[in-house]
């Protein structure tokens, strides 16, 4: 057990009804608990008295906890505003897949109280720094949980591009693009590209040709610790961007390098009691449906 929360604050994307209603409930019943509730001052939404109306910018470095209603992409964003301190994350499903948002609707109030009450796990999640150099410029610089996506932009042609790892080259591609993983993100925008699911405690990155035109060009799994460099092969004019779970770092021409290391900054996710990883997989992906596949007996 772990000491319990007295400040959060709410995440979500209010215009839809869905996510409306859940902040609602949940400020609501963690205020009955006494428990300090935030929210974004633009927020619309009707709370009660007792919430609390901060600008965005400071919700996390004035909650202890930050509650993430939505999908994925929420989180994601609730991580960008964490980014720099030690607050947790905690994700209430409202979207679609949300292998970040793991606390189902029909459970939330009863694993919201868990968490609240100092029941949970912690579950420290790596996070990506990623730059554009480019030369007489200033470094572009942008970090992820998820992902660092390289791809053509308002084209229709093939991209071509080399990657580099630890200095050392690996290969020239053409494609679409390229997509460099995290194990979080390794069932996100690189799943879609082929590349494997990774256990997220698995200290380890995907690289995930993005339509490639050459069949031997497979998703590749490296250490975590591995630096990355991606080059753009000169050809005639071709347009290509970089985004980081995402948002858009920027464009990027043959002169230039994307490189991706590991950051020194992680984000801290909090799963109550009960969280498994697997049994996400099988509902999310719908593995094991139909009577001869029942799950077995631990």
């Amino acid at each position: 057990m772990h000491p319990p929360f007295t400040t959060i604050a709410l995440i979500g994307r209010y215009a839809d009804p869905l996510v409306a209603d859940a902040m609602l409930a949940l400020a609501l019943h963690a205020t009955r608990r006494g428990v300090r509730v935030l929210i974004d001052a633009e927020c619309p939404l009707e709370f009660a008295s007792s919430v609390e109306r901060r600008p965005e910018a400071e919700l996390a470095p004035n909650a202890e906890l930050l509650v993430s209603v939505g999908g994925d992409g929420t989180l994601l964003y609730a991580a960008r505003l964490a980014e720099g301190t030690d607050v947790p994350l905690l994700g209430i499903n409202r979207g679609r897949l949300g292998f970040l948002a793991d606390v189902s609707s029909a459970e939330m109030l009863e694993r919201f109280d868990d968490v609240l009450s100092g029941a949970y796990t912690k579950d420290p999640r790596r996070m990506l720094d990623a730059r554009i150099v480019s030369p007489g410029q200033v470094d572009r610089r942008a970090r992820a949980l998820n992902d660092v996506v390289l791809q053509k932009w308002q084209t229709g042609r093939m991209l071509d591009f080399e990657t580099w790892i630890d200095d050392r080259y690996v290969n020239t591609h053409g494609g679409d693009g390229l997509v460099i993983a995290t194990s979080t993100g390794s069932t996100a925008y690189a799943m879609s590209c082929g590349g494997p699911i990774i256990e997220p405690n698995l200290d380890a990155l995907v690289l995930a040709p993005i339509s490639p035109h050459t069949l031997s060009d497979r998703p590749i799994v490296v250490a975590a610790r591995s630096r990355i460099e991606v080059r753009l092969v000169a050809q005639a004019p071709v347009k290509a961007q970089i985004t980081c779970d995402g948002v858009v770092l920027g464009d990027i021409e043959a002169s230039d390098r994307l490189r991706v290391e590991p950051s020194s900054c992680s984000v801290t996710l909090l799963h109550p009691p009960g969280h498994d990883f697997y049994r996400i997989l099988r509902s999310k992906l719908h593995w094991g449906r139909g009577a001869r596949y029942a799950n077995p007996e631990p």
